[in-house]
């Protein structure tokens, strides 16, 4: 009982809290022990039903954990009567041959809905069945009068709003707008804002990735080129290991040949079985065609006291192969990361003379950076009036923020009206109704705010990450090329860049990708034995910094597996992964400072690895108001040692010297 105690508070506890309050620990397990699930999973439904409600009124409390175990005794019994009914349908038989049942010249039924009230004429008399009154009172119609007359934006509303018994609250009348629901560094003071708009910008951007090599054609992969690019990273990797442990060449061997011999085998995990879930007894390594012809070679891990593994994570194995029927794996190898991002001394004291820093200076809010972001959609299901993008661009103007990110998708082609097509046009006399393009609308609706709010903060840099959900960017696979500044209208202080793509804010590195590779690792994520970091949301990012690709995760999550969207009968639009250009995803030289990962899960801050990670959320949720974040960045100040050491590179230490409040919009 206390072990059970002890995992629901690491799953479930409020960051600041050590423990959950006893009424709502209680439900938890009766939750936990009615439907026999682990912790994990039972956290799994928890974010999922967060998820589905879509409102930020689904805190934990003794409340939604009772709707959330209505919900989850709701979903059992929706699937035991679907079960139920085909052995029903089964025991009917069927193969038996079906039978017109109306001669009337609709043998399909297909104009039943189209002619609501036209009387059905009554079925032949065969002699065996009594003839109707050719004089009865016709069928009530299909369609009701308050149907016919409500409209297909009126009814999705119905549908989004009230499916789950919560009706949809204005943006307008949103509660507790501007609440810091995280904040990291506390103890940092919030960035000043100047008196004034600034003449000149504080902020020097600078692309590390080749953003030209984005601009590939897409959809023309070949399978000699995809199978090289995966063989080439697992070599990679096994230069890098055989580096970081001073191993010798022949401590390497195939995983797959029998060997009575310990040897050390590089690859990728995989599962048994195509289409499945992976687990601890599907698990198996992947080689490439140098280390070992390509096999792949099942993964015995019952020696190992804990461990996590995904689909596409290349590891470094130690054990044996004796039988020649599968690998016994005694040791995991750590993969070394990669050195954190430095400057020479000189660059920084140019960085802080930029920004307003005096090395005298005690308080450094005036000098400090304000840099918000945020990440798509940007406005609510029920409309396309892009509120919560007018909040974040005055919240910008507000606070003469130095930068702004905004990552994809701005223009979401999930979006319940876009994928339909059922909106209205923007009155614009720019635009031609007969001739209009999503491009068009985008210029008005997405691009108008941002032009005002460079209007109004002439100084500040505006950054825009594009998403493969996003319908004005013609890239339909990831890596994806930048949105095309001209035809979309954007104002000069815009700045398109690549999804995914590292940049440098003056000094200061950041890796962004608009994918959600968090909430696809959780879904594909194995643990074998206790893990030794027990809060998911600092496991998840580890993996990505431990691998150093923004989407590490191969083959991508299957999208019937991803939270639907909106309308009616859709699929997400999932991971359009273009292997041949995997190696676009991959860092470089240098661990960011600052690593950004928008994504459905919980919004937080942390400090992993030396690294600042942050998933701002989406300021739109569904029907509510979502989050975003709002970073200070104070100055590196250079101690006398550090200048002392000559031409020594010294290290950035964002961590250490950024405060990040997620807010509310």
């Amino acid at each position: 009982m206390a072990d059970s105690k002890d995992e629901l508070n690491e799953f479930f506890s409020v960051p600041g809290e050590s423990s959950l309050p006893a009424d709502i620990l209680g439900e938890l397990q009766s939750v936990k022990r009615l439907h026999s699930i682990s912790a994990q999973e039972l956290f799994f439904k928890w974010e999922s039903y967060s998820i589905k409600m879509g409102s930020e009124e689904t805190k934990l409390d003794l409340k939604t954990v009772r709707a959330l175990k209505k919900d989850i005794q709701e979903t059992l019994e929706r699937e035991n009567r679907g079960k139920a009914h085909l052995r029903s349908t089964d025991k009917r038989g069927v193969h038996a041959t079906p039978r017109a049942a109306v001669s009337n010249g609709d043998a399909f039924g297909m104009l039943d809905d189209l002619t609501p009230n036209i009387r059905r004429l009554p079925p032949a008399s065969n002699g065996a069945t009594k003839r109707k009154a050719p004089y009865e009172t016709p069928a009530v119609s299909k369609v009701s009068k308050s149907a016919a007359k409500t409209s297909p934006t009126d009814s999705r509303v119905d549908r989004i709003g009230l499916s789950n018994g919560v009706a949809p609250v204005s943006f307008a009348d949103r509660p507790i707008a501007g609440q810091v629901i995280e904040t990291l560094n506390s103890h940092l003071s919030l960035a000043e804002p100047p008196m004034a708009p600034l003449a000149d910008p504080r902020i020097k951007l600078t692309a590390n990735t080749d953003l030209k090599k984005f601009f590939y054609k897409p959809i023309t992969m070949k399978l000699s080129e995809s199978s090289e690019v995966l063989d080439d990273r697992i070599d990679d990797f096994l230069i890098l290991v055989q580096s970081a442990h001073n191993l010798e060449d022949s401590a390497f061997g195939n995983a797959s040949s029998k060997s009575t011999s310990e040897i050390v085998a590089v690859g990728r995990i995989a599962c048994d079985t195509p289409e499945a879930k992976l687990n601890s007894e599907s698990l198996v390594l992947e080689t490439s065609r140098r280390t070992g012809a390509g096999n792949r070679v099942p993964l015995k891990v019952n020696s190992l006291s804990s461990f996590e593994f995904f689909p596409g994570q290349i590891v470094a194995v130690r054990g044996i192969n004796a039988s020649g029927n599968y690998f016994a794996v005694r040791e995991v190898l750590d993969v070394p990361l990669l050195l954190p991002a430095a400057s020479l001394p000189s660059t920084l004291d140019a960085v802080n003379e930029r920004v307003g820093a005096a090395p005298e200076d005690g308080d450094t809010a005036s000098s400090a950076l304000n840099v918000i972001i945020s990440s798509g959609p940007y406005t609510t299901d029920d409309n396309l009036n892009f509120e919560p993008l007018h909040a974040i661009c005055e919240k910008a103007s507000e606070t003469y923020a130095d930068a702004l990110i905004l990552i994809g998708p701005l223009f979401d082609i999930q979006h319940p009206l876009l994928a339909t097509g059922d909106f209205d046009l923007p009155d614009d006399p720019s635009i031609e109704p007969d001739k209009a393009t999503f491009t068009d609308a985008f210029r008005i609706m997405v691009a108008g705010p941002l032009r005002r709010l460079a209007q109004a903060v002439p100084s500040i840099t505006i950054i825009l990450i594009p998403s493969v959900r996003d319908a004005v960017n013609k890239h339909v696979s990831w890596p994806q090329e930048p949105f095309g500044k001209k035809e979309l209208g954007l104002p000069k202080q815009a700045k398109t860049v690549s999804n995914p793509v590292t940049i440098s804010l003056n000094e200061v590195v950041i890796g962004i990708s608009a994918q959600d590779i968090l909430y696809d690792l959780r879904q594909q994520e194995v643990l074998v034995g206790r893990p030794k970091e027990t809060n998911m949301l600092a496991r998840l990012p580890r993996h990505v910094i431990q691998q150093r690709h923004f989407y590490p995760v191969y083959p991508p999550v299957n999208r019937t597996n991803l939270p639907k969207p909106g309308t009616e009968e859709g699929i997400a639009t999932g991971m359009p992964l273009d292997v041949s250009y995997l190696k676009l995803g991959e860092w470089l030289n240098v661990r960011p400072d600052v690593l950004i990962m928008p994504s459905a899960l919980t919004p937080f801050a942390k400090v992993i690895e030396s690294v600042l990670v942050l998933n701002p959320g989406s300021v739109s949720k569904k029907t509510a108001a979502g989050t975003y974040a709002q970073m200070a960045i104070h100055p590196r100040k250079v101690t006398d040692e550090e200048r002392a050491a000559g031409g020594t590179m010294v290290g950035h230490q964002v961590y250490e010297r950024a405060r990040v409040d997620v807010v509310r919009v």
